[in-house]
């Protein structure tokens, strides 16, 4: 769940050890390509900190101000995959885009002349004649029954779950459970809203003990694996599980970019990036709840 900047500041601050995390310009090249967020950012309503010194995968809620002055919060993420990166002013404000939204015309109904009127006949004559329908209700979504009743947050063993999509995944999970020393076998958490057709998502790997979810991002042999709808089906599982109060880290290769504040970017998996992993688990949850478990 995206915290605001004074706490991840803070977080980050303690997770680094340093009293400056991101020093300024560390994500400058990052921030480079979107001009009218560079306008809209003002480091004056978010704590002191720039722009440069915020990972554009940071889940840290900020506020921005368009030129009309209307301000609003927005994560980074949200903020750069709004529709095109140089557009109108109100692309990037959604006050503005609500006030250049043009009103919906209701369609022409038949005019009603008395006879003797004195109405010209352009009026009373309408070129078309609009029949006016009744809204189709909207259909209900079909929740699978399958999903057990438990708290939200729980970890189970799911029967809808799809098997391993990798050998790499199945090598991920195998080293991970030769480090730590948590409960194997599980595969879906209970979530609060609807998942598609679930109340349930199906991370890769489950560490119950830790509420730590691990995901291998790639982008698959054709390329189109975890890009486009499917990234942004991979945030909403994030976000559900997230509001579960479980925390996600994705394994992201193939040049994929973060997605989440935690996520780790990898040319391939070997024993350095089990390492890299074991220390981000150490970041979320602290050494003093990781090490215990280290096998």
């Amino acid at each position: 769940m995206a915290e605001r900047v004074e706490l991840w500041w803070a977080r980050r601050q303690f997770s680094k050890g340093t009293a400056v995390p991101y020093p300024v310009g560390s994500y400058r090249e990052a921030w480079a390509s979107f001009p009218a967020l560079i306008r809209q950012y003002h480091p004056e309503l978010n704590a002191g900190i720039v722009l440069s010194q915020v990972p554009p995968a940071a889940d840290v809620l900020l506020l921005w101000q368009c030129e009309a002055g209307h301000a609003f919060a927005a994560t980074p993420d949200e903020q750069r995959h709004r529709p095109g990166r140089q557009r109108r002013r109100s692309a990037w404000c959604p006050e503005c885009a609500d006030l250049a939204r043009p009103a919906r015309a209701l369609p022409m109904r038949d005019t009603v002349v008395p006879a003797g009127s004195s109405v010209p006949a352009a009026v009373a004559s309408p070129v078309r004649r609009a029949v006016l329908r009744a809204r189709r209700p909207r259909r209900a979504q079909q929740l699978c029954p399958k999903t057990p009743d438990l708290p939200v947050g729980e970890p189970f063993l799911s029967e809808c779950a799809p098997p391993p999509a990798s050998a790499v995944e199945a090598r991920l999970r195998a080293d991970l459970f030769a480090r730590l020393s948590v409960t194997p076998g599980f595969n879906a958490v209970r979530v609060g809203r609807p998942f598609f057709e679930h109340v349930e998502v199906w991370p890769d790997i489950l560490l119950p003990e830790l509420r730590i979810a691990v995901e291998y991002d790639s982008t698959g042999r054709h390329g189109l694996e975890h890009v486009g709808k499917r990234a942004d089906a991979d945030r909403r599982k994030d976000r559900a599980l997230r509001a579960a109060r479980w925390e996600v880290v994705r394994i992201r290769t193939g040049r994929l970019e973060p997605l989440g504040p935690h996520d780790l970017q990898l040319s391939t998996w070997n024993r350095r990036g089990l390492e890299r992993l074991i220390d981000t688990l150490r970041d979320i949850r602290g050494p003093l709840l990781i090490d215990p478990y280290l096998v």
